[in-house]
């Protein structure tokens, strides 16, 4: 029997209509375009406005977008992996709600959190399920509605995060295609540079937490990135290194977006031309779980089977990594 590979069969996304500007930005809090983009390279980002809807109808949104160009029977799927910060709520876990919604009702589902590394994670666990032989079609989706924990009166995150969201389907690979390599870490001395504080079963919701706004995410910015450069960076050389792989035969990186100096920072340290680092952070800023997936679904057309292609992030916790996979279908 041929080694079983995971591959990424088919993609989607979904992002919300409403546009907020760095210019409605300027309205609403003390910066102004040209800062947010020289420090962060955002332009714009995409916000939920609905209040009755959650992260479950952006990743719904992206599953059916997958499901419709690809021509899924969503009862054929056998798993759906939810990578999101922000689930609709404790404890009913959203994949589930998703799965349901999707009309993938023979599949299990569950939530996967690591912060802005959940969809890289994801991936890694996606790809075990299916070269176990275990399962055929592993549903990921990397999903956040950032707008819902983000304070619009703190300048330091409400300028960075957006909401959207993406998919990606895994199925089993006979031509050696897929999922190659993965390098993945986390170190518990992130765990108070980037979190929201209050919630969970530390610091209970009260009065007084919401008063003092402990229910927003915060983040030691320049902490953060200083670690984020480094280990995204870091990570990204050491798949190259041993899987012998040089900058010529790097087809694309499809990096976290999470600002633009941090991108640009991991592909000058592998080397790598501006033409093969995908970059969408312009138009939706950070969107956490999200920004691989809408990457893949935005660049889509320009990928080849067999392309050589490097993902990497870096979240809150800390949690970072690289994903080698060779992509396996052109685009029809």
């Amino acid at each position: 029997m041929n080694t079983i590979t995971a591959a990424i069969t088919a993609v989607g996304g979904y992002v919300p209509d409403f546009v907020l500007s760095n210019k409605v930005l300027e309205t609403m809090v003390d910066t102004n375009d040209e800062w947010i983009t020289t420090r962060t390279g955002i332009k714009e980002r995409r916000i939920l406005k609905d209040a009755d809807k959650g992260t479950s109808y952006l990743a719904i949104k992206a599953a059916q977008d997958l499901i419709a160009k690809a021509n899924i029977d969503p009862l054929e799927i056998d798993m759906v992996i939810m990578a999101t910060a922000t689930p609709d709520m404790m404890v009913a876990a959203t994949g589930v709600h998703v799965a349901t919604e999707i009309g993938a009702t023979n599949a299990f589902a569950y939530d996967l959190q690591a912060a802005c590394s959940s969809f890289l994670y994801g991936m890694s666990t996606a790809a075990a399920y299916v070269q176990s032989g275990r399962y055929k079609k592993v549903l990921l989706i990397g999903a956040d509605k950032m707008s819902s924990i983000v304070d619009y009166t703190d300048r330091s995150t409400c300028i960075i995060f957006g909401d959207g969201a993406g998919a990606v389907l895994f199925e089993p690979n006979y031509e050696g295609l897929g999922l190659q390599d993965e390098y993945l870490r986390s170190d518990g001395v992130g765990r108070d540079f980037l979190k929201i504080p209050a919630g969970g079963s530390l610091i209970p919701a009260s009065e007084e937490t919401i008063k003092n706004r402990q229910h927003n995410i915060m983040q030691d910015g320049k902490t953060v990135f200083k670690y984020a450069v480094t280990n995204m960076a870091d990570a990204s050389e050491l798949i190259l290194q041993r899987n012998n792989l040089t900058k010529e035969d790097v087809s694309w990186l499809v990096p976290h977006q999470a600002n633009r100096r941090i991108i640009d920072a991991t592909a000058g340290r592998l080397d790598l031309e501006d033409s093969k680092v995908l970059v969408n952070i312009e138009r939706y800023g950070n969107t956490t779980s999200g920004t691989l997936p809408l990457v893949l679904a935005d660049f889509e057309n320009k990928f080849k089977k067999g392309d050589n292609v490097i993902f990497a992030a870096f979240g809150g916790g800390f949690t970072w990594g690289s994903i080698y996979l060779k992509w396996a279908y052109d685009k029809k």
